[in-house]
């Protein structure tokens, strides 16, 4: 009986142990520093991209009116059919010239997997960026400043 007992525990420890290796993730501190457009504030989104390139998880959206999220045309059809809470992954939207500094968590399994991170720029009556930036989740590419082609200049990711 006490062979089957310490089986059974040795076991459940083991799952355990692995599960919280699986389930591992860090906090990035992400300076975005717009480029110094005219216009509305941008709405953003920073997205998972699977190494297939689809959607997998939003990490952070910038701009809290909902009503505004379909001008995020690409990002909006994956939340939209997912319906996934991002009530905690929002904040304010960034305008022209302004700098923004937040907190995404990225799980640890990710890094150096193929993925990489999205950041989807829309402003009102102006063009629309479906990716603005992408940053590869590769331990090089989480250390470097990235340029953006629209209304991001750049975003610099540290590690907190």
């Amino acid at each position: 009986m006490k062979s089957i007992f310490k089986i059974v525990l040795t076991s459940a420890l083991i799952f355990l142990v692995a599960l919280q290796a699986n389930a591992q993730s860090s906090k990035y501190k992400c300076m975005l520093q717009m480029t110094n457009y005219m216009g509305e504030g941008a709405y953003i989104v920073v997205s998972l991209i699977n190494p297939t390139g689809g959607y997998e998880k939003t990490l952070y959206v910038m701009g809290d009116d909902k009503k505004w999220y379909k001008s995020l045309k690409e990002w909006n059809k994956f939340h939209a059919q997912k319906g996934e809470d991002i009530s905690a992954k929002t904040g304010a939207s960034v305008t022209g010239g302004d700098r923004s500094v937040t907190t995404i968590e990225i799980e640890d399994s990710k890094i150096n997997k193929g993925y990489k991170l999205r950041f989807e720029t829309a402003v009102e009556d102006q063009k629309y960026y479906v990716s603005d930036l992408e940053i590869p989740l590769s331990t090089e590419g989480l250390a470097d400043k990235t340029d953006g082609k629209g209304y991001i200049k750049y975003v610099l990711l540290n590690k907190i």
